[in-house]
């Protein structure tokens, strides 16, 4: 090859050209950004509609289906789903992978403006739910005063009448958290936004006597109306007086509470009417949306988010500097500590994969040591490694690739790999030194007589991961990276073992020139003798007594290193020294039993694959990060504050079990943007529980368990654990139920949730068919309302604004702007029959109560309508106990089968069963790909049909080893394991590919096809078993499993090993068999029968 020419040829550009490449792959890593997984584009929108008041079917029927009907027509959209409860519409749009959002979101947008709404709807919003857009951390901001602090929030939770001293304490929180540490956050570099949640926020509240203003004939929207008149600055223009001009301005804010309290309404017999002396004005605080807790204290949350490609590590690291600053110059009794951090759990995700790629590394080294016996050749080897990882940097830099666990777990499955061409280039050098040829000659014959084997070889691994482009799911978007960083490291070992291999190699064993000392004149003074003395003794004596005392200890630690590893060099060599020996004879009985080896390979791969059904099927599995969630419903209609209590009461559990470190709590989501749909209500509620110490998932797994027995003595309370889910939203076990009768979607979601109840493997069931929120409907009467010259939308805006209240204007106070609310007072709006009373007419002299013109009743209608594909649909949930997805799946269909559905209904799976059915099917389709693509590689290089069919017999080979190493382990098959069976694929066929070519070689060479065989296995025994060892060994450390993040590096390293050991061993006997069996090509030879 003219490459390699080139290279030994010249040595110091090669030398130039290396060092260049690390030097600037050294400097893409300074740059290259610190993630916890790629970037992941989840294609789904959702709409989120207000309709305050509201009721779920009315939700349905005037704010979901038209926008169901709007949206459905949008580019991609390949499913539409709903779910609409009281007050809140959430339509999700679901499109295919690959869709750009951006623009989705602009298609969404403009047909959103084009539907007609009621005008009580509040705009729609759209939502992108994406788990990589989480907050990177989160902080609790507390009052210090534990005991106290719990009495007041148990006071202001509960009775809502607590001192004004204590209420006070809560605002200044959210007060202190609005003006200064949420503006301080938003300076640190790479933080997008803040957001603050939790606390008291300031309103000014005007509770409106009914019976004052019914005396007085007003309206309670006129009080409205007055405080936004009175309210007001406006500019007057300019006026000019003379060569003066002055700035006209009227000057009407309110400037405190007073002003608001004499604001005058209107006049009784020429007398004014204060605001005061119909309502009480009061500065409290806004309706609770959310209440937080760190540890039973309430507190207030904030939420840390970084920009979209800003460095996680370093946005965390920034932060951390800004909140130390704040804490110095809190005010006393106040304090913020952090209840998450993602970077801690990136930096030591990302810090195992390193560790795991440099054990693996040395491993790889030691094992050449153990084979080559020779520093030099080891040294030239074990440089591939280096510069083919800092090489890569450089195409990740270029490819906005960043550094995560799969990226960085590309680069440690490829450490095994990088030198893997180096080890056959070097060995085949090596092969020709022993022929007695010179150090350049044997690097360009033995390097040119395998690069093309070496370029095919390394294009057959590359070729395996082209067919993930057509990887559809999140399977396609999780494994990019890490396909790239595969693939750029394998092409740049490729250019080092046919570049800086051979230059490196034409170095060893050259003849040094010698190199005459120049004479040294007698110096003619003393003067000139003493300095030559004196600089002898310097440069020569000084560093000759330093390089001897420096080689004696050198030698020294050699020979107590030598004694210590000689055991193991004499093992290792006797070991191998016998397999030298006896492989000959093994392949020699091969090929004379050649149906006795087929049948075996053939039983084998039969055996394993009856393996199959007991190893189960998941999706991903989850990482265990050392926290866990979960999430609580109480029966609907239930205030914020007693699922406050309840979640005290839960907290308090929590803090008996020695392993948590600190609970934090949610009751409510309120106004939150990044709430899931499934989510919302004063009657939910969310536990995040941190465990002391490093991630475990056992440890995870049973204090998720101790929790959950003592959850279950907390009567009316449900709830559903979870882990920080970064993939999917789905739970692991869901049916969905679809028809139009709610009635019957009820009896059977109930008949199904009780029969999976039954089932010890299932946990935390769960059916979206429960009674609704308790409600007041009120039934207008129009003929009677029209009779006494009502309009019925009047007296609902007259309810409207009496029992919920209108925010009348804002009143601005030290930098802050503060709602003013005008409603009803307490009292005339807390029973069933103050809503009757409420006088409809408050402008006329005969007041006429509500009851007088509308049927009220008290009614439960559904808690929420869920719709999917414009159905309706009723979900049944559930997580696993134990066991896997695929075995719980199957369980789930029996009891569909065995459950009497009506017509007009179906029933099936969904949920992550669906998702791991989709991607498994793709999954299939690309490792199908991916082997005909290795054999358009291996036929092209081999101008030949039948020798890269013979090599494809290497795949169900390594397929036993498989299944072996996942049975052993006890994993099971998932997305990552379908992943390390595509990169096994490309790498089981290279030592066959070596093998064969060197066997064509030898027959081209005048060798008869038996003796071929048997010279071109033992020749090739030493490479190809180093090749296997120092790959299996540098995927060691991921198979181990330990750190965190193991969860998705474990599967594909066992995958990996145990095939490729499997394949190789059973290569070694297999393929030359099959080689004999299949291969009829004639060369120059005549075979004798009995030649073997």
């Amino acid at each position: 090859m003219k490459v390699i020419d080139f290279s030994i040829r010249r040595k110091v550009t090669i030398a130039m050209f290396t060092i260049g490449i690390i030097l600037f792959g050294f400097v893409a890593l300074s740059r290259l950004n610190i993630n916890l997984l790629p970037e992941l584009s989840y294609p789904t929108l959702t709409v989120r509609t207000e309709f305050e008041g509201a009721a779920p079917a009315e939700v349905e029927n005037l704010v979901s289906k038209p926008i169901e009907e709007a949206l459905g027509v949008v580019k991609n959209v390949q499913q539409v789903r709903s779910i609409s409860r009281s007050g809140q519409s959430d339509v999700t749009l679901e499109f295919a992978w690959g869709t750009d959002m951006d623009f989705a979101s602009i298609d969404v947008r403009e047909k959103l403006d084009a539907l007609q709404l009621p005008l009580e709807v509040e705009q729609p919003v759209i939502l992108r739910f994406d788990p990589t857009l989480d907050p990177i951390m989160r902080y609790a901001f507390y009052l210090e005063d534990d005991e106290s602090e719990n009495d007041i929030i148990a006071s202001v939770a509960a009775k809502q009448d607590s001192s004004r001293q204590n209420i006070t304490q809560l605002k200044k929180l959210r007060r202190f958290a609005d003006e200064q540490i949420k503006k301080d956050l938003q300076s640190a570099l790479g933080v997008a936004s803040t957001k603050i949640s939790g606390g008291l926020k300031e309103e000014i509240q005007v509770s409106v006597d009914q019976q004052r203003l019914a005396h007085l004939n007003i309206p309670i929207q006129q009080i409205t109306r007055v405080l936004e008149a009175e309210n007001v600055n406006l500019s007057g223009g300019r006026l000019e007086e003379g060569t003066q001009q002055y700035l006209v301005r009227t000057l009407n804010q309110f400037q405190n509470i007073d002003d608001i309290k004499n604001v005058v309404v209107t006049s009784n017999n020429g007398s004014p009417v204060y605001l005061k002396d119909l309502a009480d004005i009061t500065q409290g605080y806004k309706e609770r949306k959310a209440i937080t807790r760190l540890n039973g204290q309430e507190a207030v949350e904030i939420a840390i988010y970084k920009e979209g490609d800003a460095n996680t590590v370093n946005v965390a690291s920034n932060v951390e500097s800004q909140i130390d600053n704040i804490a110095e110059r809190l005010p006393e009794g106040m304090a913020v500590t952090k209840i998450y951090d993602q970077s801690t759990f990136i930096s030591s995700a990302v810090g195992e994969v390193v560790d795991a790629g440099i054990i693996g590394g040395i491993l790889a080294v030691i094992i050449l040591y153990l084979f080559l016996r020779n520093l030099w050749a080891t040294v030239i080897i074990s440089l591939s490694i280096p510069v083919s990882v800092i090489a890569t940097f450089n195409l990740m830099y270029g490819n906005d690739i960043t550094l995560n666990i799969m990226s960085l777990g590309g680069i440690a499955l490829g450490i095994g790999l990088l030198v893997d061409n180096s080890i056959v280039v070097l060995e085949n050098i090596s092969r020709h030194r022993e022929m007695g040829k010179g150090p350049l000659q044997a690097a360009k014959d033995g390097a040119g007589e395998v690069g093309m084997a070496v370029v095919a070889s390394t294009l057959t691994t590359i070729a395996v991961f082209f067919p993930l482009v057509f990887v559809h799911g999140i399977a396609g978007q999780l494994f990019r990276d890490q396909a790239l960083t595969v693939t750029f490291s394998l092409l740049a070992s490729l250019v080092v073992a046919i570049t800086l291999i051979p230059m490196m190699s034409s170095l060893a064993g050259r003849e040094k020139p010698e190199v005459k000392k120049p004479e040294l004149r007698e110096p003619k003074t003393k003067v000139g003798g003493w300095l030559r003395k004196t600089r002898l003794f310097v440069f020569e004596t000084i560093p000759a007594f330093c390089i001897g005392v420096g080689k004696k200890i050198i030698h020294t630690i050699s020979k107590w290193i030598s004694v210590l590893i000689t055991p193991l060099l004499n093992g290792f060599d006797d070991a191998f020294s016998s397999i030298e020996e006896r492989y000959p004879n093994l392949l020699r009985w091969s090929l004379r039993h050649r149906f006795a080896v087929i049948s075996f390979a053939f039983l084998s791969l039969l055996g394993t694959l009856m393996l199959v059904p007991q190893l189960g099927m998941e999706l991903i599995p989850s990482l265990s990060q050392g926290e866990f969630n979960v999430e609580f419903q109480l029966p609907p209609g239930t205030p914020i504050e007693q699922t406050d209590r309840a979640l005290q009461k839960v907290q308090h559990v929590a803090q008996d079990i020695s392993v948590i470190n600190t609970t934090f709590a949610v009751a409510g989501t309120g106004n939150q943007l990044d709430a899931s749909p499934s989510q919302g209500g004063e009657n939910w509620g969310e536990l995040n529980v941190t465990l002391a110490g490093a991630a475990d998932r056992p440890l995870e797994e049973e204090t998720m368990h101790k929790l959950r027995a003592d959850l279950q003595r907390i009567p009316g309370l449900e709830y559903n654990f979870s882990r920080p889910s970064l993939f999917t939203f789905e739970t692991p076990v869901e049916v969905e139920i679809t028809g139009y009768n709610l009635d019957k979607l009820t009896t059977v979601s109930n008949k199904i949730l009780h029969k999976i109840e039954g089932k010890d493997r299932f946990t935390d069931v769960k059916s979206t068919m429960k009674q609704g929120n308790p409600e007041i409907q009120i039934n207008f009467n129009r003929s009677k309302a029209a009779s006494l010259g009502l309009q019925v939308h009047e007296v609902a805006d007259l309810v409207v604004s009496k029992v919920r209240g209108d925010v009348a204007t804002r009143y601005s106070w030290r930098n802050e702007k503060i709602d003013v609310l005008v409603r009803a007072k307490k009292q005339d709006r807390s029973s069933f029959a103050d809503i009757k009373n409420l006088i409809v007419n408050p402008d006329s002299r005969s007041p006429i109560p509500l009851s007088s013109i509308a049927d009220i009743k008290i009614a439960n209608g559904p808690s929420e309508i869920r719709r999917v594909a414009q159905q309706r649909v009723a979900l049944v949930t559930a997580n696993l106990q134990y066991g896997d997805l695929g075995s719980a799946a199957q369980e789930i269909q029996s009891i569909i089968d065995n459950t009497t559905i009506p017509s007009g209904l179906q029933a099936s799976i969904s949920g992550q069963n669906e998702e791991m059915s989709d991607s498994f099917q793709s999954l299939l389709f690309a490792l199908s790909l991916a082997v005909f693509l290795v054999y358009l590689v291996m036929a092209s290089q081999f101008e030949s049909l039948l020798h890269p069919f013979i090599i494809l017999f290497t795949i169900p080979l390594a397929l036993v080893g498989a299944i072996l190493g996942l049975w052993i382990t006890g994993s099971t098959i998932s997305v990552v394991v379908f992943i390390g069976l595509i990169l096994l694929t490309g790498i089981v066929v290279n030592n066959a590919i070596v093998l064969v070519d060197l066997i064509n070689q030898l027959r081209e060479q005048g060798m008869s096809k038996i003796k071929a065989i048997l010279e071109g296995g033992k020749s090739r025994l030493r490479p190809i078993l180093m090749t296997t060892l120092t790959t299996a060994l540098g995927l060691l450390p991921l198979a181990l499993g330990f750190g965190d993040g193991a969860e998705l590096r474990a599967p594909m390293a066992i995958t990996v090993i145990a095939g490729l050991i499997v394949a190789t061993l059973l290569t070694l006997v297999v393929i030359p068999t099959m080689y004999a069996i299949m291969d009829r090509k004639v060369y120059n030879d005549i075979e004798p029968k009995s030649e073997v």
